[in-house]
């Protein structure tokens, strides 16, 4: 099962603290939760205004008065401790029920560390859980740097998760027309 994720953290140089974590399962399966540990009082300035601010917790009701436990079309998370968040991630992306999981993000190494540290170290993986996230950026490069789908609500864990799971259907299509075009010579 692919999973594409995205996180939006805190970083001062030496830690990165788990802000929100978006991930989108192949199937269509979506997680969303925001980090009720995080010490929003360290975040920059810039991440204050185009991190912190689109955080659903902090959106007027009614907008997204069923927040703080979704499980409509799929959706699941809420505004949750970090322990927390290992536990729906692991419900999630359980193996037994959905296979051997595939990490899929966009410039992911952050977000990668994010996420392993939902479990302590990487070490800490759960079974069946790969050492790596796979980087859609890499295979953007390696595939020429074809035009991606737009973007929108960038900075929105959950938004850049969904976008990225298009990016990925894109490089997708357009690793298959290579492949054509190399095997017809076109």
């Amino acid at each position: 099962m692919r999973y594409f994720i995205d996180s939006e953290f805190i970083d001062d140089g030496s830690t990165i603290a788990l802000i929100s974590i978006g991930m989108v399962a192949e199937d269509g399966r979506e997680l969303y939760a925001e980090n009720l540990d995080a010490d929003l009082s360290k975040a920059s300035e810039w991440v204050s205004e185009n991190v912190v601010a689109k955080l659903w917790s902090r959106q007027p009701y009614p907008d997204h008065r069923e927040f703080n436990r979704l499980s409509l079309n799929g959706l699941v998370g809420g505004l949750i401790t970090h322990k927390g968040i290992a536990h729906e991630v692991l419900h999630f992306c359980d193996p037994q029920t959905h296979g051997i999981p595939e990490f899929w993000g966009y410039y992911s190494a952050y977000d990668w560390v994010a996420f392993c540290q939902l479990f302590g170290t990487m070490m800490h993986l759960p079974p069946g859980y790969p050492f790596y996230c796979r980087d859609l950026k890499q295979w953007a490069d390696d595939l020429g740097n074809p035009t991606l789908p737009e973007q929108t609500g960038e900075h929105h864990a959950l938004a850049d998760a969904q976008w990225n799971k298009q990016v990925w259907q894109c490089l997708r299509d357009e690793a298959d027309r290579l492949l054509d075009e190399d095997k017809t010579g076109k």
